[in-house]
């Protein structure tokens, strides 16, 4: 059984620094190493949204609202995925998601409906 626990959140002013992460278990180092891993984040009232994915350390993609802040990273040998979020704004607080697909493209899918591996979440607070 697969499962993603996120931990890292927090409430921090404007202009803190956080590093959510997301353990992964009930998956083979190799198919961990090529699935491709997302972070998403849904605000009160708001949609959920895509934050970032990443295959690899050269393969990520990121929103144009958290690019330059926001950086995905993962240690396939711990199966752990990160998300280094630094001049963080009031308008990233959310809940935030981390979910996983076994992925033989090369380019990660982009909408969340895609993965079926979701962790429960973790929140984000940030204050003016």
């Amino acid at each position: 059984q697969v499962q993603l626990v996120e931990s890292g959140g927090g409430s921090v002013q404007a202009g803190g620094s956080l590093r959510l992460s997301c353990a992964a278990s009930g998956l083979s180092g190799y198919t961990y190493s090529r699935s491709c891993l997302g972070w998403f984040r849904q605000a009160p009232g708001k949609e959920s949204e895509v934050v970032a994915t990443i295959i690899s350390d050269d393969n990520t993609r990121y929103a144009d609202s958290v690019k330059g802040r926001f950086t995905v990273s993962k240690d396939n040998d711990k199966k752990t995925l990160y998300l280094q979020m630094n001049s963080l704004k009031p308008e990233d607080t959310a809940m935030y998601y981390c979910a996983a697909i076994w992925w033989t493209g090369t380019f990660c899918p982009w909408y969340a409906s895609a993965y079926n591996y979701w962790g429960q979440g973790t929140q984000v607070t940030v204050s003016s």
